[in-house]
């Protein structure tokens, strides 16, 4: 909403994003879950702009990209190894910054496909040695892939520029000897 037009109407898709803000903020422990029914009854009750940013005082404006890159810490470290076994990490976690995935005698799959980034670019240094990783990537985030198979593979089948302004990045990069990197799109 525009500052400047504390005074347009307001429409039920303006009430429906504010209630979107004001639930994100709960989920994000920024509003207290007790603030929120008070929240709502002024969103609902909104006539005008200037109303409806009052009822959202205090809570950032979502972006295009707050869904994939978050403001909390990252729930893995960073540091991943399969050695004579395997590592998986998947579903809804916080990714560091920079990732080192080791695959020595075994393997392992990384899978970014439901997870937040706590950085815009992020780093995943992948080592396979007699091993195997495969690195699952969404279509929504850029990813660069510079990493050298010797004797084995280093997939850059991910690699792409999704063109949309504030998309996260991904670099991957490493070394495959003898073993495999496999990079693949998912959903």
């Amino acid at each position: 909403m525009p500052p400047n037009e504390p005074d347009v109407l307001v429409s039920d898709q303006e009430r429906s994003e504010a209630e979107e803000r004001l639930r994100a903020g709960v989920g994000s422990g920024r509003l207290p879950l007790a603030d929120l029914s008070a929240r709502l009854d002024v969103v609902y009750a909104a006539r005008t702009r200037g109303e409806l940013e009052e009822a959202c005082r205090g809570l950032p404006v979502p972006g295009p990209r707050d869904a994939l890159v978050v403001d909390l810490p990252p729930s893995s470290r960073g540091f991943v190894a399969g050695v004579f076994g395997a590592f998986q990490r998947r579903g809804a976690w916080v990714v560091p910054p920079r990732l080192t995935v080791w695959s020595m005698w075994g393997g392992g799959r990384i899978d970014l496909t439901e997870a937040r980034f706590s950085s815009q670019e992020t780093e995943i240094r992948a080592v396979a040695l007699w091993g195997g990783t495969r690195i699952v990537v969404p279509e929504d985030i850029d990813v660069e892939v510079r990493g050298l198979g010797l004797f084995g593979v280093f997939g850059r089948r991910a690699a792409r520029r999704t063109g949309k302004a504030g998309a996260p990045r991904v670099v991957i990069r490493g070394l495959a000897l003898f073993g495999a990197v496999v990079t693949r799109t998912g959903t």
